[in-house]
């Protein structure tokens, strides 16, 4: 039989211990505060899957509903924010993150108002009506700055590609790599702004299918991708290709029949055209024979069409 074990003393607490910034005295974090409003928001998105969807998106409708005592919208715009970073990262989801912005501009309190935006009456928009303002706006701003992001960073790598081949060149003499290291940098920076401008474009695209934006905001961004027809972009053209496969069978309608001949003429020349190369030709052509067969994929199915059941 083994002698019993002495009794230890509990640890004692120091002054300097490690604890949650939202339990530290004197922080007096609130629950609307900014800090909390992200980590709770971007958890819930982090979990938010199609088996989850309700329950997850019922939740963080209750986080834009706690603008219900403000009368700025703060943190509904903060949920906005949050939710269209994810939907340019995860391009993959993008339709699921459009159904949220749906779900939410039907349900949300007619409690949350913003004193700021009046109607024709004079009356602060609220509810849906608000979100789908702020929706709209946070568009307009993250297609124009997405664009400006990618031109800044291309600018940026062109600018340092003499000083980077110098730095190469030393590199293979023995010399210093820190200008290889910094052309990485340079072109991981530009590849990002490209992927996230992608993501945006079909994000863009899954909203309108869902009636959250209209079809003349379609017809400005195609011709803002198109506007560049002499010294076409990349970017610019995978982006169109991108948003008329997500959107062609609904936007081609009988009613905006010119304006598409229109747009499908200027593709078939610039798939002609020796500015473009080989990826981006064949990535038109792919889009003017999506039209000519009725906006149906190769396997015969819409490409319209969902791979998710209707939680909505």
């Amino acid at each position: 039989m083994q002698p019993p074990l002495d009794p230890v003393a509990p640890l004692k607490a120091t002054a300097n211990r490690w604890m949650p910034a939202t339990l530290k005295a004197g922080t007096n974090v609130k629950m609307n505060s900014p800090v909390i409003v992200e980590q709770k928001v971007n958890a819930l998105l982090n979990n938010l899957t199609i088996r989850s969807f309700d329950s997850i998106s019922d939740q963080i409708i209750g986080w834009a509903n706690r603008s219900e005592k403000e009368r700025d919208g703060r943190t509904l715009i903060q949920v906005i924010r949050l939710v269209f970073e994810r939907a340019k990262d995860e391009e993959n989801l993008s339709e699921m993150y459009a159904r949220l912005c749906r779900k939410i501009t039907d349900q949300i309190s007619m409690k949350v108002q913003d004193d700021d935006i009046l109607d024709n009456e004079g009356k602060p928009f609220a509810g849906g009506q608000l979100f789908r303002k702020y929706l709209l706006n946070r568009c307009q701003e993250d297609f124009e700055r997405g664009w400006a992001v990618k031109e800044a960073a291309s600018a940026a790598a062109a600018a340092k590609a003499t000083k980077d081949a110098a730095a190469k060149e030393s590199a293979a003499k023995g010399g210093d790599v820190g200008g290889v290291e910094s052309f990485s940098d340079e072109y991981h920076a530009v590849a990002r702004a490209k992927r996230r401008g992608l993501g945006l474009i079909r994000f863009i695209g899954e909203l309108f299918k869902l009636q959250m934006l209209t079809e003349r905001i379609m017809h400005e961004c195609i011709k803002k991708l198109l506007g560049n027809i002499e010294n076409p972009e990349e970017e610019d053209i995978e982006s169109l290709c991108t948003l008329l496969t997500t959107v062609g069978s609904v936007i081609d309608t009988p009613q905006a029949r010119a304006h598409m001949d229109v747009y499908f003429s200027r593709m078939k020349g610039l798939a002609k055209s020796e500015k473009v190369n080989s990826r981006m030709a064949f990535m038109l052509q792919d889009v003017i024979e999506l039209r000519s067969n009725g906006w149906k994929s190769r396997k015969g199915t819409a490409r319209v069409s969902s791979n998710m059941p209707d939680m909505l």
